[in-house]
């Protein structure tokens, strides 16, 4: 086909899409929104890209602080293929939409990277929310930004991170709303799935973490919270750019919140280790 008669892809034609058919989308600029239900039951990833100079600091921020920043992938100094999170995953392409800083201050938003790469970026995937998802559609639970096509509400709270280096600030959450009969179950549910932040790490009343309203998230697109349901909140991979708005470096790049990268290791895995020798070559379903 010729490239001049590729179509956008949307949403909803990409749900029943292999991980690999959803990068490949992704990577051909027919797709540059949310990934929340995309890809089947595989590991989705939030995204640091940072100068080598900062990368054992923010490496040491990550260790530090597994709950909000689960890391499941890091790159060697240079190379932009994610080598263990898959397979043929370039951190320049495959992720819908990027954000670019300088200095610690958003300046743009990119869906490709390549004009800017430099031999010296690190790059660092962190597990996400999204990745349980699954598990609880599953079971039946009912998630409205999925159901309505929009990002996740996500807020930055009075939770502190513990510092490294020049990186520290306050720990982002994103929020669900759970039937009030259900919290328990989708607790057991979450807690299954460490490598994307596990368990809520509050419940209920917003503002006793520093958040005022859920009606004004700071980043991602606002939800109900309906008569007979109760606020749940988990620690989020958007973390790491309140972190960076304090480190400034020269330089760095994060996933636009809502818009991960998709890899091909299983949503249920103990380890990020992918072995391209468990998968055939191909789409994976």
């Amino acid at each position: 086909m010729l490239v001049g008669t590729l179509m956008s892809k949307t949403f909803a034609e990409l749900l029943d899409a292999s991980a690999q058919s959803v990068r490949g989308a992704i990577r051909a600029n027919l797709y540059d929104g949310h990934t929340a239900g995309l890809g089947g039951p595989r590991l989705q990833a939030n995204l640091a890209i940072l100068p080598e100079q900062y990368a054992l600091d923010f490496l040491r921020f990550c260790q530090r602080n597994p709950k909000p920043c689960p890391l499941v992938g890091v790159s060697d100094t240079g190379n932009p293929i994610m080598e263990t999170l898959g397979n043929d995953i370039d951190i320049r392409t495959d992720v819908p939409a990027y954000y670019v800083y300088e200095h610690g201050t958003l300046t743009h938003t990119q869906t490709d990277l390549t004009d800017i790469w430099r031999d010296d970026f690190v790059s660092f995937a962190l597990g996400c929310s999204f990745t349980f998802e699954h598990a609880l559609l599953d079971a039946g639970f009912s998630l409205w930004h999925i159901e309505n096509n929009t990002t996740v509400p996500m807020f930055e709270t009075s939770i502190p991170t513990i510092p490294a280096g020049p990186f520290s600030g306050p720990m982002v959450v994103s929020m669900r709303a759970i039937p009030n009969d259900r919290i328990h179950e989708v607790i057991e549910i979450s807690k299954m799935f460490p490598l994307a932040h596990g368990a809520p790490v509050h419940i209920g009343d917003p503002a006793a973490i520093g958040i005022n309203t859920t009606d004004q998230p700071d980043w991602g697109d606002a939800a109900p919270v309906p008569d007979g349901t109760t606020a749940v909140f988990w620690a989020c991979g958007v973390t790491p750019q309140a972190a960076i708005r304090t480190a400034k470096p020269p330089i760095s790049i994060t996933h636009k919140p809502g818009h991960m990268l998709i890899t091909d290791i299983p949503d249920d895995a103990e380890t990020p280790i992918f072995q391209t020798h468990h998968h055939p070559t191909g789409d994976n379903t």
